[in-house]
């Protein structure tokens, strides 16, 4: 491997290291902070940060990475002039979109509270969090500059010191205004502004970075002919290589965001009482963290998975090629579908568990499928760009987005939040059968010999089994004896590590895991496959 290889492999691990650190402290925030301020404060905070999160993305996602590139060209061009150049004008640019958005949440938060059903709770926390607005799309320009030097150390530190900041702040804001009183609104707005308070320290880490590694640049004869591009040439440039990228990144989150405009209203035109609708948006709200945290393994997947399709195709091996995107799906499935049907088992006892009562288990179990399904888009999504086929997942997204908008309003009415919640897993697994769909020509028919759908569905059959009747024994005996909560925190508890167990059991017995497959990894040969064969556990 060569040099230049071995760095770009460097700095994609430490940026995927850094973003799996951030998901994981993005997710583990919210059960703390619902135990602290209750559904409500989950209410006023779920119902604002997908709004934010929206015109983040409008603001700055792609932009690193169209930076990025441009910087690394004429750098390339032994040109360091045009590279600063270029970063001077990017950050003009992302400052004044950042200072427009901030404009139009801050002056038009009223107005947007009272389209997401009350002015009264959510003016204040929209406010709160558009000043990030102001600060993070500067960050983006600063990131995608050392990206483009191929120093990747300053994005990542950056983004764990930001996401860890906010988290702090978060916790601490909605621990201060609900001990003094201060009620679920002001600690929403205090943890909404967790955004800006994490953006403030992402850019003093990212100063001290500049400060080391800044040198001064004069300018090149050959910065300064008529060949050079103008500030309106180079706006146009970084945005012509922003904004599709923008437009992947952005589907994502207007599933939440679907949420916020819809579930609400829809409950209070149902006839539901303002109290009782507040309560219930955040009971739904409750199951985010666990789709997060199903989602930690195919993100790992889906961001190895493109660069490992380009280099097996750019070599012109088209076979080995189809195998990693085999892999990859087959992997997924292998986690999700169990993480599904587990979570769906044992929904109510994890939901009093974390948020200290059963409210919305039944919802919750409808969305423990969310995992499976958004796992196998994400994966798939992966598999299609490394494949060239980048507008696709894209747009496939987009259309689940409709469907999540059109399930919303038929079942919402129909059936509260377990029809969001079933609308949330329709949407998306019509994402991943498109993406899947999409994908057949190029894995020619290595998916249904891979997948081994049927002996999938009797292992996880098999699981579900196993943990539904530990669940029963469990709640039987220690309900009487133990305090509520902590009886389903062991019931929980208890039944993931016999899930685990019988899945992989099953998995063995049925065949969904074969002795060719440890074969292929060399330490499973030596290690596992004995053990496997004193336990017959393994199919003849």
């Amino acid at each position: 491997m060569s040099k230049a290889e071995r760095s770009f492999v460097r700095g994609a691990a430490i940026l995927g290291l850094a973003a799996l650190i951030s998901k994981i402290l993005g997710a583990v925030y919210r059960v703390p902070y619902q135990n602290i301020t209750g559904d409500e404060g989950m209410y006023v905070y779920q119902q604002v940060y997908p709004l934010y999160s929206v015109l983040l993305i409008l603001a700055t996602a792609g932009f690193p990475a169209a930076i990025s590139k441009l910087v690394s060209e004429r750098l390339a061009e032994g040109n360091p002039y045009m590279a600063r150049r270029i970063f001077r004008v990017a950050s003009v640019t992302l400052l004044l979109i950042g200072c427009l958005f901030f404009v139009i949440l801050f002056v038009g938060a009223e107005t947007i509270a009272g389209w997401m059903g009350s002015r009264q709770l959510l003016t204040m926390p929209i406010q709160s969090v558009s000043f990030a607005l102001i600060i993070v799309p500067f960050l983006s320009a600063i990131r995608g500059y050392f990206q483009g030097q191929q120093n990747m150390l300053p994005t990542a530190v950056s983004q764990v010191m930001e996401q860890l900041v906010r988290v702090v702040t978060i916790l601490v804001a909605a621990w201060y205004f609900t001990e003094a009183g201060f009620g679920y609104v002001y600690a929403g707005a205090g943890a909404v502004f967790g955004a800006t308070t994490g953006a403030v320290a992402a850019l003093l880490i990212l100063m001290v970075y500049w400060k080391r590694h800044a040198t001064p640049v004069r300018p090149e004869p050959v910065a300064m002919t008529d060949a050079a591009p103008s500030t309106k040439q180079l706006v146009v440039r970084i945005l012509v290589l922003s904004i599709p990228i923008g437009i992947g990144a952005l589907v994502l989150p207007l599933y939440s965001l679907v949420d916020s405009f819809t579930v609400g209203n829809l409950l209070a035109e149902s006839g539901w009482a303002m109290d009782q609708v507040i309560t219930e948006k955040g009971v739904f709200d409750r199951g985010q963290p666990l789709i997060q945290f199903g989602s930690f393994f195919a993100t790992a997947i889906a961001l190895s998975i493109v660069p490992a399709i380009a280099e097996a195709k750019t070599a012109g091996y088209m076979e080995e090629a189809s195998m990693r995107a085999s892999l990859a799906l087959r992997l997924t499935w292998l986690f999700g579908l169990p993480a599904s049907v587990g979570l769906a088992v044992i929904a109510l006892p994890t939901n009093v568990m974390l948020y200290k009562d059963s409210a919305g288990s039944d919802a919750l179990a409808i969305l423990a499928f969310t995992i499976l399904f958004s796992t196998l888009s994400l994966t798939s999504a992966g598999v299609l760009q490394g494949f060239d086929r980048v507008v696709l997942p894209a747009l496939h997204l987009l259309l689940g987005v409709g469907v999540k908008l059109a399930g919303n309003l038929w079942l919402v009415p129909l059936w509260d939040i377990r029809g969001a919640a079933l609308a949330t897993t329709v949407a998306y697994a019509l994402v991943a059968g498109l993406n899947l769909w999409a994908l057949r020509r190029h894995l020619r028919g290595a998916l249904r010999e891979h997948f081994r759908f049927g002996r999938s569905l009797w292992a996880a059959l098999w699981m579900a089994v196993a943990v539904g009747g530990v669940k029963i024994g469990l709640e039987t005996v220690l309900v009487p004896v133990l305090e509520y909560r902590l009886a389903m925190a062991v019931t929980a508890l208890v039944s993931v590590m016999v899930g685990m167990l019988a899945y992989l059991w099953a998995a063995f017995r049925f065949g969904v895991l074969t002795r060719e497959d440890l074969e292929k990894v060399p330490k499973l040969k030596a290690k596992v496959l004995p053990l496997l064969d004193r336990l017959h556990w393994l199919r003849i």
